[in-house]
């Protein structure tokens, strides 16, 4: 995968915190991301992205610190696995806490969880340092293929999003989708990472 530029982090980022949203590599394929702090910006993702609104998007984070965001505490033995798995191409489904559910209905969709990656890629990380946590469903709309190069994604949404980044072309298994409990990890769905 191309390298993206610091130049072109700073440039993403500020759009980003912004409240703007664009298309931009991730560890797995390409994403359409904003801010998940911003429900403005969630809101105009799934107007755009045309998804099924009772899905809840996944949220990349930098860090385990991320999750206080979300109100998301993890105790001792779901830490250990959650540093099992991040960063890597997993992404785990957490509930969200009782007084928390009405605060993030806008991303959890009446699911009462979200979903959290923490990316492997330094310059991903980075980035997601200076904006802070990104949703970032798969780069196409309700229905489609996810876009491999950024030529695809353009087909999907022109003009009506404020950047692409381009890293060539991206071919990856979706994130494998866990959850953690007291018992131990529970495979959602089979993705890029095998979990045993």
């Amino acid at each position: 995968m191309k390298k993206v530029s610091t130049s072109a982090i700073s440039f993403i980022a500020a759009i980003l915190s912004a409240g703007g949203i664009g298309v931009l590599p991730t560890d797995t394929l390409y994403g359409i991301v904003g801010s998940a702090l911003n429900k403005k910006t969630v809101k105009r993702i799934y107007r755009l992205d045309e998804p099924n609104v009772k899905k809840p998007m996944i949220i990349l984070i930098n860090s385990l610190a991320d999750l206080k965001l979300f109100d998301v505490v993890l105790d001792k033995k779901e830490l250990a696995l959650a540093r099992r798995v991040w960063p890597g191409k997993v992404s785990v489904v957490i509930p969200v806490r009782a007084r928390a559910v009405q605060k993030f209905v806008y991303l959890h969709r009446g699911t009462k969880s979200l979903a959290f990656r923490m990316p492997e890629p330094a310059w991903l990380r980075a980035l997601l340092k200076k904006t802070g946590p990104l949703v970032a469903p798969s780069a196409n709309l309700e229905g489609g293929p996810p876009a491999k190069t950024i030529a695809e994604a353009k087909k999907y949404f022109g003009a009506n999003i404020e950047f692409y980044a381009n890293a060539g072309r991206r071919v990856s298994p979706p994130s494998t989708i866990i959850t953690l409990d007291r018992s131990g990890i529970k495979v959602l769905r089979k993705g890029a990472v095998k979990i045993s």
